[in-house]
């Protein structure tokens, strides 16, 4: 089993950096799926127990001038690592004017990530900074607790708003509650809401639009059928919403929501070569 990686560009790492500074806003803990073609950051909290998840996948040629990788075995040739991306993000934020980033899986003492960053120097010789990140290794068996989840089958899937403006929507309403009801049509409208003995405040958005959605057959495969002007709605805990927002850094050029009736709320941002979703479950 072994990886090794080298970003040299300083666009691709500061990319880099801004996505893994994500997934710290996100995940205190989370598993590294590492594969030949591609980087998976997942978070599995059990959402039967009231926990988000994500998946947050990135095709690894779009930001490593190197990789390579040698997974457990030839038939299953993938690695799992638990870690704290909190100590990958610090890593790399001693990396913003780097030559070179060097990402390596090591087992001296116990296994870690090292990050070795070469610094510019005024000298010939060069700085390099090591940072050890110790990771646990998820054995083959408990793979599949980590397997892309899948398409919840949706009510109403729908555009989001500019994100900006929708976070600041949500930072106010997490002055005055701890939940938030997310509703939303299949004519493009949204609105966001809280209620409590207080106080009853509605946000509207209106003209966002919502994707095609298309199956195996060719048909719209969620949502079909049903009224157009007919909401869909889900109340979820508004911490997690906001963590979403305020914390990415990914900048989709599309981001969009999916909504289970009263279960769950599936957001899916997209850009280029990263994809992220988050699954918040609905409060009972």
């Amino acid at each position: 089993m072994r990886f090794r990686a080298k970003i040299v560009d300083l666009a691709c790492l500061n990319h880099f950096s801004r996505i893994v500074n994500t997934i710290v806003k996100l995940a205190k803990t989370c598993i590294l799926r590492l594969t030949v073609c591609k980087l998976y950051f997942i978070l599995s909290d059990k959402v039967a127990n009231g926990g988000a998840s994500m998946w947050c996948e990135l095709s690894q040629g779009n930001f490593f001038d190197e990789f390579q990788m040698e997974g457990v075995a030839a038939e299953h040739n993938e690695i799992y690592l638990e870690f704290v991306p909190e100590n990958l993000w610090r890593a790399l934020k001693t990396a913003q004017s780097a030559k070179a980033v060097k990402i390596k899986l090591t087992n001296k003492h116990c296994p870690c990530l090292r990050v070795a960053v070469e610094l510019p120097s005024l000298s010939s010789s060069s700085r390099i900074v090591t940072h050890d990140i110790p990771v646990g290794v998820i054995p083959r068996r408990m793979w599949n607790d980590f397997r892309e989840p899948s398409m919840p089958d949706f009510d109403v899937s729908i555009y989001l708003p500019v994100l900006k403006t929708m976070k600041s929507v949500v930072e106010r309403m997490k002055n005055l509650s701890n939940f938030i009801v997310i509703e939303a049509n299949l004519s493009g409208e949204m609105n966001l809401k809280i209620e409590t003995d207080l106080v009853s405040v509605t946000t509207h958005f209106k003209d966002l639009g919502n994707p095609p959605w298309a199956s195996e057959d060719g048909c719209q495969s969620s949502g079909q059928g049903r009224d157009l002007e007919s909401m869909a709605e889900a109340c979820i805990d508004i911490k997690k919403l906001q963590q979403l927002l305020a914390g990415q850094q990914v900048n989709p050029t599309k981001a969009l929501c999916n909504i289970v009736h009263k279960r769950i709320v599936h957001f899916i941002l997209l850009h280029e070569e990263v994809s992220l979703q988050y699954f918040i479950p609905a409060i009972a």
